[in-house]
């Protein structure tokens, strides 16, 4: 077990149609799974190239979209070995 930072999205405008949406954020180039990094500067590096344009969006911050910016969260991973059937 051990921790590294992880992406998360916060979708407050899925609060009208089912709750407020929060996933974490996965590799733009293949389906790897999430993306991990070992230091929240490193997160929030990349958050600001990535999502950066989200600060300096006023239409995409106000309705309908209402879209904020990912946040460096910390996450716990653990290994374990796989049971075969």
């Amino acid at each position: 077990m051990t921790y590294a930072w992880a992406i998360e999205w916060h979708d407050s405008n899925a609060s009208i149609r089912c709750g407020t949406l929060r996933h974490f954020i996965g590799s733009p180039d293949a389906a790897s799974g999430t993306i991990l990094f070992k230091t929240r500067a490193e997160a929030r590096a990349y958050i600001a190239e990535r999502w950066g344009y989200i600060k300096r969006r006023p239409d995409l911050r106000a309705k309908p979209f209402e879209w904020r910016m990912p946040r460096a969260v910390r996450v716990i991973v653990t290994v374990e070995k796989e049971r075969a059937t």
